[in-house]
């Protein structure tokens, strides 16, 4: 399994950006997709995932500005970024398990005036 992140940049506080993660690979039926990131200096913390049946799950500190979406079908997702703060700077890795954890490459996103 592979997978492939893109959509990072930089944008301004207030803007939005919007990630996308395309999975490639025998991905098993039930798995969960999500967003991870990691800041300078900081540990790896989560974003946002979702579960193939449909759940979702969010970081305290992106709840109603960030949206995560997928398409089972074609195993991919997306992450809808909304009024982007400074401290959402980071390198954001899509994450798949699928029987196993699977990362993709990080996309930097950077949110400076």
């Amino acid at each position: 399994v592979q997978l492939q992140a893109s959509g990072g940049g930089l944008v301004q506080p207030g803007g939005s950006l919007r990630l996308s993660c395309a999975a490639s690979g025998s991905v098993l039926r039930l798995n969960v997709m999500g967003w991870y990131r990691q800041a300078p200096g900081k540990q790896r913390e989560l974003v946002a995932t979702h579960i193939s049946v449909g759940k979702t799950n969010y970081a305290d500190s992106v709840k109603g500005r960030f949206t995560i979406s997928r398409d089972s079908a074609s195993n991919t997702m997306s992450l809808q970024m909304n009024d982007l703060k400074p401290e959402d700077t980071a390198v954001y890795y899509c994450y798949l398990f699928s029987g196993r954890e699977y990362w993709g490459q990080g996309t930097q996103v950077t949110v400076s005036s």
